[in-house]
């Protein structure tokens, strides 16, 4: 890191504007902000924070869906020396409760409500508001001062956010000139909670050196202010933020924002703001191709983004959709909340199948390296193992969980993914799956993903999760959970049926279960482990079938 310039990204929005100045920056629905407006919208939420006493190094929890306010008090809090912890949206009051405390957050700022949730009521369950006041006064949250609202109306034991702009004028240019100089690059500036799956999160601690990760990540993707960024990534999620927010403001490419993913209201968007880039996993890729496929739009603006195909489900998603999403040439790659979005990527120029079977080439700055589980060695192209990371972007610390932080790490500092992968014979990784959802069958290891990527080849499936069920004779036992497409007939012998004499016997479902829909992170990822517990729930007079 010695060569790059040590930046901050509280600085971003004013670099931005600096040097777009009036160009287009920022949609949100019917709201346009040029790069000037966006860093002037986040001086003024610094200045609201700082009003509202948030002090240099406090960590300042943001509950926000989607929208122009979320990346602006995000910033405005970078800017003044905060810690951003940005929740999942998805998360309730247990969960809100959890990651307020362990973060030690000293501001929540929320929604009243969001379309039909009902946000401030999940902050009362969670936390103790008093009757009249702004403090937080609430024994199980010693860190927390102050829930900030966003709404059209006041509510008790809260900080309004409107109200702060009064008090917002008081702050003096010097007075914030002050703090933004005062923050150093070095220093922690997120907690980044991870999906929370397995159990309770943990927060990813990362400083303002990912700055590198993601501009070199965007130059090599060729992205320039003559882009256009479509994001319905949640912004709470490391890659909306990152390809979306940052690398707009790193590029001067246009980013139009939306609330969720429609696959709908993306193509139209695609179509009228003449899209340029598009990113997402492969639910976000299938629901764009198949809603192309019904109704084609003009999509000739597209040129690339980034959907991650290394696995056997998604290589079948990235193959249909490179060709009806044309021109776009999706790019595979590898990254998660520990190490950041980009340890591997392919390139502009590689062929149909590295885009669509790899996940990437390892980027600047990172070392990779597949290993055996049991005995450290590194392995040979070809065989999988355990993908271990190395590099200035790999996390510095778990928030406060010493003994989980040092799990994560081998002898010599290499970050263990638990993640599984391959080396190609030219030096592109492909990741497989996580450690935890491969399947025991009788003493044999199962990808689940070869038998899903087998599944969705059937014309009438349009999801399908393969999760292991307990078996006392067998270890595990597959089951299969399928949705299948709208009006389409189908049982469970056809299902079963479709697999046999395609895959090895023991990695042909032994049941299935037909779902309307799939539990779903915000990111797009199936939650298995959700899966696996209604398997047990539905099939515990089974688990001794054979």
């Amino acid at each position: 890191m010695e060569w790059y310039a040590r930046r901050r990204f509280g600085d971003l929005p004013a670099e931005a504007a600096a040097r777009f100045a009036s160009a287009e920056g920022l949609v949100f629905g019917a709201a346009r902000y040029s790069f000037r407006e966006i860093a002037a919208r986040t001086d003024e939420a610094a200045r609201r924070l700082m009003a509202a006493g948030v002090g240099h190094g406090d960590h300042v929890a943001l509950w926000l869906n989607n929208c122009d306010e979320w990346i602006f008090i995000a910033f405005g809090a970078l800017k003044i020396g905060a810690v951003l912890v940005p929740v999942n949206t998805r998360f309730r009051a247990r969960d809100l409760a959890y990651v307020v405390k362990q973060s030690d957050s000293a501001v929540l700022v929320t929604h009243d409500r969001s379309g039909p949730i009902d946000y401030l009521a999940m902050v009362r369950e969670a936390i103790a508001l008093t009757a009249s006041g702004e403090t937080v006064k609430d024994a199980n949250f010693p860190r927390l001062r102050r829930v900030i609202v966003l709404g059209e109306r006041l509510h008790a034991g809260t900080t309004d956010w409107a109200a702060l702009a009064d008090a917002a004028t008081a702050i003096a240019d010097s007075a914030l000139a002050a703090r933004t100089q005062a923050v150093d690059p070095d220093a922690p500036c997120f907690i980044l909670y991870t999906s929370g799956t397995t159990g309770f999160p943990k927060g990813v601690v990362h400083t303002h050196r990912i700055i590198r990760n993601v501009e070199e990540r965007a130059f090599r993707m060729g992205i320039t202010r003559n882009d256009v960024i479509l994001n319905y990534l949640p912004l709470f999620h490391v890659f909306g933020l990152s390809e979306g927010t940052f690398v707009s403001l790193l590029t001067g490419a246009r980013q139009i924002v939306t609330r969720t993913f429609d696959a709908e209201e993306s193509l139209n968007l695609i179509e009228r703001e003449r899209v340029s880039i598009v990113h997402g996993f492969e639910a976000h890729m299938k629901g764009l191709t198949d809603a192309q496929e019904a109704r084609p739009r003009n999509i000739s603006s597209l040129r690339t983004g980034i959907f991650a195909a290394g696995t056997l489900a998604a290589t079948p998603i990235a193959r249909r959709g490179a060709k009806v999403l044309a021109p776009l040439r999706n790019l595979s790659a590898y990254g998660m909340t520990e190490c950041w979005a980009g340890a591997a990527l392919c390139a502009l120029d590689d062929d149909e199948m590295h885009r669509c079977e790899s996940s990437g080439y390892p980027c600047l700055g990172y070392e990779l390296r597949i290993v055996d589980g049991m005995t450290g060695e590194a392995q040979p192209p070809g065989v999988p193992g355990e993908l271990q990371v190395r590099g200035y972007s790999v996390m510095r610390e778990y928030y406060r969980k010493p003994a989980e932080t040092a799990a994560a790490f081998t002898a010599d500092g290499w970050l263990r993914t638990g993640d599984t992968a391959l080396w190609l014979e030219d030096g592109y990784i492909r990741f497989l799956g996580r450690y935890k959802d491969m399947l025991k069958v009788g003493g044999e290891n199962v990808d689940p993903m070869e038998t899903e990527g087998l599944l969705l080849e059937h014309p009438a499936i349009r999801q399908a999760a393969i999760v292991g069920l307990p078996d006392r004779r067998l270890s595990e036992v597959p089951v299969a959970y399928v949705e299948p497409v709208p009006g389409a007939t189908l049982d469970a012998e056809a299902v079963i049926a479709w697999c046999r004499g395609k895959v090895a016997s023991f990695k042909v479902p032994h049941h299935v279960i037909f779902l309307d829909a799939f539990p779903m992170t915000e990111s797009g990822k199936i939650r298995k482990t959700e899966l696996r517990e209604d398997a047990r729930r539905r099939l515990a007079h089974k688990e001794d079938a054979s």
